[in-house]
This record gives structure tokens, sequence and C-alpha cells, in this order.
């Protein structure tokens, strides 16, 4: 149908237990906290008061992601829905720093050299040494991934590089069918994904952060590109 647009809400996950221990999570598999299994609900509460439906759930291999996606479409009465789980949504490798308090390491390393490991487009942080208490090379969910494809360290335009893929051929093709498509993701997944949504500048992307618990709700055309350029902040459902 011409003129015809497509609902996508992006959902970073409720607050995890190292959000609130100030801790860097990265690939490390944490739980939410109580405060984020109430802001997954909540979220789950606005996107129904605002009649948006979702028919299909993509979501990271991180629990915090998939019990936010869980919380939210039973808020919503839509447990029962396809929920379609993906390393490629996973939030940024933060490699050396996994696991590390942000205040402490701002502390040794300065807080300039923090804002540019944690919002700078293209600055990794130190890769994570083999042997590494929060290595998980060899956790069985990532069994499948080539060396390639398993990182030590990531930078935003590393997490782009690997999400974009799976947006085209699978969330994407989701819209395109006609279907309204609900991503339950991280801080840093879902900032490349609003980056390459939005066409914001390499530059830019260190001012974006994406609330916990906050659906982001996009319209897009049928070639799923953003139809009304809008302030990020029109976006949230409050």
């Amino acid at each position: 149908m011409p003129g015809r647009t497509h609902t996508l809400v992006l959902l970073r996950h409720g607050q995890s237990a190292w959000n609130l221990e100030n801790r860097f999570t990265g690939w490390w598999d944490v739980g939410l906290t109580c405060d984020g299994l109430t802001q997954a609900r909540a979220a789950g509460e606005r996107l129904a008061a605002a009649d948006i439906k979702p028919d299909v759930v993509h979501t990271s291999l991180l629990r915090r992601a998939i019990r936010t996606a869980e919380a939210t479409l039973e808020a919503m009465g839509r447990s029962w829905l396809p929920v379609r789980r993906h390393w490629r949504l996973n939030e940024r490798h933060y490699g050396a720093l996994t696991g590390l308090n942000k205040s402490e390491v701002a502390a040794q390393h300065g807080d300039a050299q923090v804002r540019t490991w944690r919002r700078s487009y293209d600055v990794a942080p130190p890769p994570m040494p083999l042997g590494h208490d929060f290595d998980v090379s060899d956790d069985p969910r990532y069994a499948e991934l080539s060396d390639d494809d398993t990182p030590r360290t990531e930078c935003l335009a590393d997490v782009q590089a690997r999400l974009l893929p799976y947006w085209r051929d699978h969330i994407a093709s989701d819209l395109r069918a006609g279907r309204t498509v609900l991503v339950a993701a991280h801080g840093n997944s879902l900032r490349a994904l609003v980056k390459h949504l939005d066409g914001i500048g390499d530059a830019e992307i260190a001012e974006l952060d994406i609330p916990t618990g906050s659906p982001l709700v996009y319209e897009l055309d049928a070639e799923a590109h953003v139809v009304a350029q809008c302030p990020l902040e029109d976006r949230y459902l409050r």
C-alpha cells in the first residue's frame, strides 16, 4: 500500500546488576536488578497505552536483554510472540575493561581517556587477554562463531559493522513484510543502529546516550528508511 509506514521500537534493557555497580559489562552475562525489571514492565505498559503491538521481537544472547523482552511482552499480554536472538545484537565488547568499575578506571587513566573508550566511534579499549576472568570465548552460546567474529575488544564502528548485516537480513526484512518490530538490546548496539537510521556523524555520536527501559519509536517506509526526521527525544514514549 503506497504511503504505508512500519513501526520499529528500540528498547535498551532495564538496569542491570553491573549498571548499578557502575562496571563495564560488555559481553559478560549479568541479570537485571529489581528496578530493571520494573523498567521493562513499565516499557510494556507504555507501549500498550500507545496501542503499539509488536509482531516479532529481536534480542541479543544476553539475559539482561532477553529478560527485558520477556517482562515487556508480559506487561503487554503478548508473551506468545516469536523472539529471535542473535549475538550480533550483543552489547559492545569492552575488552580488558570488562568487570572494572568505571570510576576507578577514570581515576587511573583520566576522565578524557575513559570518555574516549566509552563514547568515541572508532577507538576501542585494550583487548581482553586470553584467560581473563570474564572471557566468554568458551561459552557454548558462541560455539559457532569463527575466530574472526569473536571479539577481544570493540569500538562502536566494530559494533555497527557486525550489527548491520543482521539489520538488513532480519530486522528490516520483518519491517518490509509489514511487521511491527521490537528490538530489545543494549546501549551500544542500539547507538550503532540509531547512528545508521538517523545518519548521525562519527563525532556527533559521542553525545548520544540511550536510557534504560525507555521505548524509542521509529516509523519507516517500505524500504526501511526513516519517514520523518525529528529530534531523538521526541521519539521516546514517556
